[in-house]
């Protein structure tokens, strides 16, 4: 098994850039290239909320900007602002873009500083909507 500590303490330090004025929710998010790589992203909010970005997107978007597109594992964490990071799942729209470039495999990292959960994208999306279905 792999250690997905160092990653999880990444999303952290990531969390701490949230821009979450709204609902004071802070997210951060980790993503491990295959080739080693790690790019952060936090939540960013915006007042009239469509075009609030999830921290995992943002970490994808980065990613993908600088033309990765081979994936390992995202670590997420999040929580209330001045709270405690926690578990906190990706939600619907980032699980079907980490679909869009992960198989069902990758590893989807969950927690906090004390505590790791691992789970595969194939068990948080089990009918993810791929190129394959086009």
């Amino acid at each position: 098994m792999t250690d997905y500590k160092p990653l999880m303490m990444q999303a952290l330090e990531a969390r701490k850039k949230s821009y979450s004025p709204y609902s004071h929710f802070c997210v951060g998010a980790a993503l491990l290239t295959k080739s080693g790589k790690v790019y952060t992203g936090c939540n960013i909010e915006s007042a009239s909320y469509t075009p609030t970005n999830c921290a995992e997107r943002t970490a994808i978007f980065k990613a993908v900007s600088e033309g990765e597109r081979d994936f390992e594992a995202i670590a997420i964490v999040g929580g209330r602002a001045n709270e405690k990071g926690g578990f906190c799942a990706p939600c619907g729209v980032c699980r079907q873009v980490i679909a869009e470039f992960c198989d069902k495999d990758f590893k989807i990292v969950l927690g906090d500083e004390e505590k790791i959960e691992v789970h595969t994208l194939g068990e948080m999306l089990p009918y993810s909507f791929t190129n394959k279905n086009l």
